[in-house]
């Protein structure tokens, strides 16, 4: 058995070699190899982490929580796995162990922290046996690939409930979230927010959850968030939002940060972010739960999040001309309709860029892009100078932005990535902002690297790769 794992591992080491020395990532082929020499690999590999296994799962905010959690465990000086880059399905998982193990097959790790692809779920935690599961949210993304939402929360509900000495670590705020903690009979610890009166500037809202997931009532909401996440209650049943064990409070910032107050287990903190959004403070506040729970020291904790910057397409900073350059992934309404909320808060005048793909990874089915909230946009256009659309689907992308009230004379449509990119940086303006699909993102991000200068950034920055 040993004599196949080393196979493995010396086989998926040689395909991570060649696959970049040809210009590839070589994040998920080795992993794929390697469990063809050896099937059980994986299991192997995670059953020498000395410590704990934490899995992050869920729609939107798995490779940041993943990052913020991995810097605090190297910042304490343990040794870590972790897929950093994002390749979440179980060959990209393989990848990262295999990366870290020798040549032999030994791994000397005390940690593992691994974004997994909801519908990977299964076979992961069936390889890995995670002590700690952390789920952040559930919106509906790529039908064609994951299926109804209530399909694939099945599927994780019952790959979870298979688990022993496992404990859930899970957004209180997102009913669909929650119910796992009832649902799979395992521990849970709950993370959220109160005493948050949204600036609302969205006339388009993305309500996953209206009922509740027991009795099928109307949940009653006292307030959203963003989303279906705010704090509910069923008149049906018992099922209402958790009490959270970690808990923000006044959320705000400015220049590109975002900081609360924050409580745990009645002790209050601070905590400050260089990153935007509500989404960005809900995934810090997960990584800080998960350290909580693992014991660690909370400043340190803290301090270690204060120092996180953002990976490729996770509201990634670049500076072209003294001007900002922001690059982000959008992949479901929700999560577009969350970078518009900082795009219509930023100030000055800004050109955008907008790529959409309908390859396997992206799914082929676009339609959700009439859902994102564009006409705020729209309705706002004097603001924003032009609007470039590329990739396979820019030409929808493009109506979708006139039937949303943009100026045509604004928009403008050109399939080649490196052209549109050098167009939208040619333009004057005070900001430029750059969304992209999961495909064109890799293309995208070299394009800018190679114009603008990335943001500075200290030793917790993570590695430019998604």
């Amino acid at each position: 058995m040993k004599l196949r794992l080393a196979a493995a591992v010396l086989a998926g080491k040689m395909a991570c070699w060649f696959s970049r020395r040809r210009g590839h990532r070589g994040s998920s082929l080795p992993g794929l190899i390697a469990m063809k020499i050896f099937p059980g690999c994986l299991s192997d590999l995670a059953a020498q982490v000395r410590k704990k296994i934490v899995v992050v799962t869920g729609t939107n905010g798995k490779t940041t929580t993943v990052n913020m959690i991995s810097g605090f465990f190297r910042d304490a000086g343990f040794s870590t796995v972790a897929n950093l880059e994002g390749a979440n399905m179980i060959s990209g998982v393989t990848t990262s162990f295999i990366m870290k193990a020798g040549i032999t097959g030994k791994l000397d790790c005390d940690y593992a922290v691994l974004e997994v692809d909801e519908a990977s779920m299964p076979g992961v935690v069936e390889r890995v046996s995670p002590g700690v599961v952390v789920v952040t949210n559930f919106f509906r993304d790529q039908l064609d690939r994951y299926w109804e939402i209530d399909k694939i929360i099945g599927i994780i509900g019952s790959s979870l409930k298979k688990q022993k000495n496992c404990t859930l670590v899970l957004n209180a705020d997102d009913p669909l979230v929650a119910q796992l903690g009832k649902a799979t009979s395992l521990p849970a610890v709950f993370f959220g927010m109160e005493k948050y009166d949204r600036p609302d500037k969205s006339n388009l809202k993305i309500r996953e959850a209206r009922f509740c997931p027991f009795c099928g009532s109307t949940l009653k909401y006292d307030c959203f968030y963003y989303g279906q996440l705010g704090k509910y209650r069923c008149p049906g049943c018992r099922f209402e939002r958790p009490g959270p064990k970690a808990v923000a409070l006044d959320p705000g910032g400015t220049g590109g940060t975002i900081a609360c107050r924050l409580f745990y287990n009645r002790k209050e903190f601070f905590l400050d972010i260089q990153a935007q959004g509500l989404y960005s403070l809900y995934n810090a506040l997960a990584a800080f739960t998960v350290g909580m729970l693992l014991g660690f020291d909370a400043e340190m904790v803290l301090e270690s999040l204060g120092k996180y910057r953002s990976v490729l397409g996770r509201m990634e900073r670049f500076v072209f001309r003294g001007r900002q350059v922001v690059l982000s992934l959008v992949k479901n309404p929700a999560g577009f309709n969350e970078e518009l909320e900082v795009l219509l808060s930023a100030d000055g005048t800004k050109n955008v860029f907008i790529a959409v793909n309908d390859n396997d990874a992206d799914g082929r089915d676009i339609s959700w892009l009439w859902d994102v909230d564009f006409e705020a946009i729209g309705s706002a256009h004097d603001s924003y100078k032009c609007f470039v659309c590329s990739g396979s689907r820019g030409e929808e992308m493009a109506l979708r932005l006139k039937y949303a009230g943009v100026p045509a004379n604004k928009i403008f449509v050109n399939r080649d990535m490196r052209t549109a990119v050098k167009r939208v940086l040619s333009g004057s303006a005070d900001r430029y902002c750059f969304f992209s699909t999961y495909t064109a993102l890799w293309a995208v991000h070299k394009i800018i690297e190679r114009m603008a200068v990335k943001e500075a950034a200290d030793d917790q920055s993570m590695p430019s790769v998604s």
